[in-house]
């Protein structure tokens, strides 16, 4: 999580998030079943989000 804004960080996690819930694995290991918004918050704080910003 290199020099993203408060607004990027939001929107990267929201739009995992969305990913998640409609059937897109998980990228780390998730051992009970988790709310999406919390998988793709531990999936960015591991940095492994396939997403990328563009400014």
């Amino acid at each position: 999580m290199t020099n993203l804004n408060k607004y990027e960080i939001a929107r990267i996690i929201g739009a995992r998030a969305v990913q998640l819930a409609n059937g897109a694995p998980p990228l780390i290991e998730v051992s009970s079943a988790l709310p999406a918004i919390d998988v793709a918050t531990a999936e960015l704080e591991a940095g492994i989000i396939p997403l990328v910003v563009l400014r």
